[in-house]
Formats: C-alpha cells, structure tokens, sequence
C-alpha cells in the first residue's frame, strides 16, 4: 500500500482513503472527518443521475465484478485437460487387474487430491505475489498474453494435425511419472498427482492464470479464495468422475481411448477459451 500510494516514510498508524493516505496521528486527528467527507462527496459524484453527473477524471472504470459463473466455465475448459487425466487413466490402467474397488477408489483418490492441491497452492502463490506486488494491471495484461500466446498455439498445434504437441508433458518427465505409476501405491499416485500438475501446467496453465488476472483487478486474497477453491473442485470434477466410472466397471482402456480420439476437439476448446479470457482482460483494461 505504500509503494501504491506513493509513501516513502510511512509511520503507524496510517490510514487510506480512497487516493489519499494520513500518516500519523497527528495528520489522522487533523484531517480524517475531511477526508472522508470528501472522499463520500467524490463517490456520490460519480453517479449518473442528474443531480450528480459523472466526472471521468475523478470516477475510474470500474471493473466488471468476477462471478462464480466467470469461474466456473473456464474451469470446465481447464477440467479437459488431457495432461492431468491421461495420467489418471494410466495409472488405472496400471490397477485394472485388481479386483479390489477400495483400493482404486483410494489411489485414485490421492492422485486427485494431490492434484487438486497443487493448483490450489499454485493459484494462491501467483495470486499473492500479483497482489502483493502492488502492480495488480502489469500482471493481469501479462497474464492475458501469455493467455493469448498458449491459447493460439494451441489451436495451431490442432490445425497442423501432427502426432504430438507443443503444450504437453515433456518427453524428459515422462519417465518419471512411468516409475510412479507402476509402483501403484498411496503415496506414490500423490506424488504422481504433483508431478502432473507441475510438468502438465504448460498444457492449460493459461487458463488459470487468466483467471487469476481476473481475480486480481477486484478482489483481495481472502475475498478470492473461495473463487479460487471453487475453481479447482470443478477443475478435478473430471478426474473424480473418471476414478467412480472405473471403480464400478468401465473400463480404463475405453476411457483412454475416448481421450484419445477426441483430444484435438479438446485441445481446440481449451485453446479458444485461454483466447477469449485473454481477451476479455485487455478490453476489461482498455475497452
């Protein structure tokens, strides 16, 4: 707040009100009953009822607040990620011999949860150095490019039609998550959810930090985190889905081959999203 307001030698206490900071108690005593007057005066003006006409230089656009509707759908998008449920489905793969329901219910269970964790974790640290940062607008427009760069790659990725794609889990890595899926157990398919979230974050990472540059023009971290938390519930819906339908008898082969056969369809929608996100937060900026 000080480097926002300007302030080099700040005292205690201080307080802000609206684009003005009283430093001291002795500034506080003197001024604070006009300032806050004066601050109520300004906000009344930028009503537009005629009785007080708007003042643009005075009254700043105000952001379009976030819903749980602008979280929701994104995190739809986000939820296909072929990265995070190709693992999932390799992993189950790996216990289709096992006859025990319990015990795929279970690892795939901490593979979710691990997953889920790590984007939770993940979203509050940018989330928290974005606010923190006190350049709120500079993060956000960086986060809708490299929204816009992923998302167009994407789609150029699907349109070349080749075996492989640019956003998706290095060669390098996937070594590492064969290992911890043929070890199969609790605390290996946890660590395996880790690993896919941090070498799959390249493959709909846009999405999230396009999100998270939403978050940031209005909210505060405590206010976001129940967005936040919403977003990566929905986010492992899919993966949640996929372990019931394979505990109860689907098999984990058909899964993986849908998966498969629709990835470019799935590719494509995600990549349209982290565009349109993109979008939406420089014309939010500058529109």
């Amino acid at each position: 707040m000080n480097r926002q307001y300007n302030i080099s030698t700040s005292g205690i206490p201080v307080i802000f009100i609206g684009d003005q900071a009283l430093v001291g108690e002795t500034e506080i005593n003197n001024h604070l009953e006009e300032r806050i007057l004066a601050e109520k005066e300004r906000a009344a003006s930028c009503n537009t009822s005629a009785t007080h006409p708007a003042s643009p230089e005075n009254c700043p656009v105000t952001a379009v607040p976030l819903t749980p509707q602008m979280v929701v759908v994104p995190a739809l998008a986000d939820s296909l990620n072929p990265c995070a449920l190709s693992v999932l489905l390799f992993l189950l793969i790996s216990l289709s011999a096992a006859v025990d329901r319990r015990r795929i219910l279970l690892i795939g269970g901490s593979y979710i949860a691990a997953v889920f964790l790590f984007h939770l974790l993940m979203g509050i640290g940018i989330f928290s150095v974005l606010i923190l940062s006190g350049y709120s607008k500079l993060f956000s427009l960086l986060g809708a490019a490299i929204a816009v760069i992923l998302g167009v790659i994407t789609v150029a990725d699907v349109i070349k039609n080749k075996g492989t794609f640019i956003l998706s889990v290095p060669e390098s890595g996937k070594g590492l998550l064969s290992h911890y899926i043929r070890i199969a157990s609790l605390p290996a398919a946890f660590m395996l959810g880790i690993l896919a979230g941090l070498l799959g974050f390249s493959c709909t990472g846009g999405i999230y930090i396009s999100i998270l540059a939403l978050m940031g023009r209005t909210l505060t971290l405590t206010i976001g985190l129940p967005y936040l938390i919403l977003y990566n519930l929905v986010f492992v819906l899919p993966l949640l889905l996929v372990t019931l339908l394979v505990a109860y008898g689907v098999s984990p082969e058909k899964a993986e081959k849908w998966r498969t056969e629709n990835r470019r369809a799935l590719r494509t929608v995600i990549g349209i999203v982290m565009i349109v996100l993109g979008l939406v937060i420089f014309f939010g900026w500058f529109g």
